[in-house]
């Protein structure tokens, strides 16, 4: 079971007033501890449902290894605290440490341990409870302490001494921190074997990364965060890393990134040759947004089985709505898939979503391709084509917006109209140009005094789509 420990710093008057409405917000014990100074979180301390709440008198970043004061054996540490800079009212979290030198507490070049789970559960508590006028952030990791004890987050009320002495601010924090009773610091991974339903964020559990680059509000990382399935643990932004220096020289507080946030993958937000260099010296994958976004909450496992049978991501491969332990790869066929994608493309790239796995694209990912992974499976051959034959229906369905008669037959889809037929126009004596495309549209047009109706130049039309 997860115990939230909670460190209020007397130094800190926002904190301060964070804890108040703390203590007010719900019901509890009040207990002694005489083993401890006042000081370093002994004397009176709060006891509730799932959380211990405890008092210091030094500021929250000079603290050392705090998750000891507390007798719940936390899982879960917070820091109530004020946000100082110049962003107005803004509610945010972040984790702390040293990408380089240790200016605000901690030690040079160390990492608290992260708690990226709870930092997402962090910014959904504080959209929930903001008053309308508050921000809501996320910053990049910065200063102490780099040893906590327990994994570990900061939340925290900005940005000025009015936000400070703001009860509704402050109301807002405590209730946010008591919704991380019984949070999880991390993300269980997704194993290949859970093929839940997609998109149901109560059961699939968020992935995590470690981020690089980017400014201190980290937008592009808070993003992920909020739109996707993924997690961000400890975030690097570009004066952190310019402040680390060269990163071979600073590998080991690259890999203790990794370490502290419980994370296997890397996101770079801009240009970071060198880094790029030391990252692919360690035990970590570098991916792109677009392949976060892509994967959202697929097991692992499935997309590096769909990258090694369709190609990267990267390189156009998208995921259906369909999730499989094991994959077929099938050809669709391109000359009825080209003419639905011309008739109704966001229909044909719904239907092709629905009934795959993943499958490929063209034109920067506008449309879809001609290959496309299915469920596998063990039954009959017939059976095993069927995924194949409900894409060709649906695809067929699509051609009724243009045909008059549209039918599938063995090897094929046959589709006829009684269309505007040139050659007729012309027999008839209408000119090539604006007087074509007037009796395509199904209007007559005159020529030397005679009226020649569209239906005149009609004809019966049959387009066959081997399949």
């Amino acid at each position: 079971m997860t115990s939230l420990a909670i460190v209020e710093s007397r130094a800190d008057r926002a904190s301060e007033h964070i804890c108040d409405r703390l203590r007010e917000r719900a019901d509890w014990t009040e207990r002694t501890d005489d083993t401890r100074p006042d000081a370093a979180g002994g004397g009176t301390y709060y006891r509730t449902d799932r959380a211990e709440l405890r008092s210091f008198d030094g500021l929250h970043i000079e603290l050392e290894r705090p998750a000891d004061a507390f007798d719940c054996d936390p899982t879960l540490l917070v820091f109530a605290s004020r946000h100082s800079g110049d962003t107005g009212p803004l509610l945010t979290g972040h984790f702390t440490g040293n990408f380089g030198p240790a200016e605000f507490g901690g030690e040079p070049d160390a990492l608290a341990a992260a708690a990226p789970n709870a930092l997402a559960h962090l910014l959904e508590a504080f959209d929930e409870y903001a008053p309308a006028e508050y921000e809501v952030g996320m910053e990049g990791t910065h200063h102490g302490p780099t040893d906590v004890g327990c994994p570990s987050l900061f939340a925290e009320l900005g940005s000025g001494d009015e936000q400070w002495d703001d009860p509704a601010g402050a109301d807002a924090v405590a209730r946010a921190i008591l919704a991380l009773r019984g949070v999880d610091p991390h993300c269980d991974r997704l194993e290949s074997d859970t093929l839940t339903s997609r998109r149901n964020r109560d059961t699939v559990p968020r992935r995590q990364v470690v981020g690089f680059g980017g400014n201190h509000y980290a937008p592009r990382f808070e993003r992920l965060v909020r739109e996707t399935d993924w997690a961000v643990g400890h975030v690097a932004p570009d004066w952190a890393l310019e402040a680390m220096d060269h990163p071979t020289a600073h590998r080991d507080v690259i890999e203790r990134a990794f370490e502290a946030s419980d994370a296997e993958i890397a996101l770079l937000d801009g240009e970071w040759p060198v880094l790029e260099e030391t990252l692919a010296d360690v035990d970590c994958r570098v991916v792109g947004e677009t392949w976060l976004r892509e994967v959202d909450d697929r097991p692992l496992e499935l997309v590096d089985t769909v990258e090694a049978a369709l190609g990267a991501i990267e390189d156009g491969v998208r995921f259906g709505d369909r999730l499989a332990a094991s994959i077929t790869v099938i050809d669709l066929p391109t000359a009825l898939l080209g003419t639905a994608q011309g008739i109704d493309p966001d229909r044909v790239r719904t239907i092709v979503e629905a009934h795959t796995v993943a499958f490929t694209t063209e034109n920067g990912g506008s449309r879809v391709g001609s290959r496309a992974a299915v469920p596998e499976t063990d039954a009959t051959e017939a059976d095993a084509h069927e995924p194949r034959r409900t894409i060709v229906a649906a695809l067929a369905t699509v051609l009724e917006a243009k045909y008059d008669a549209v039918r599938v037959e063995d090897d094929t889809v046959v589709a006829e109209e009684t269309a505007f037929d040139p050659a007729l126009a012309r027999q008839v004596g209408v000119p090539e140009g604006p007087k074509f495309g007037t009796l395509a549209d199904g209007e007559p047009v005159t020529v030397d005094g005679e009226t020649v109706s569209p239906q005149r130049v009609r004809a019966e039309r049959t387009d066959r789509f081997p399949i």
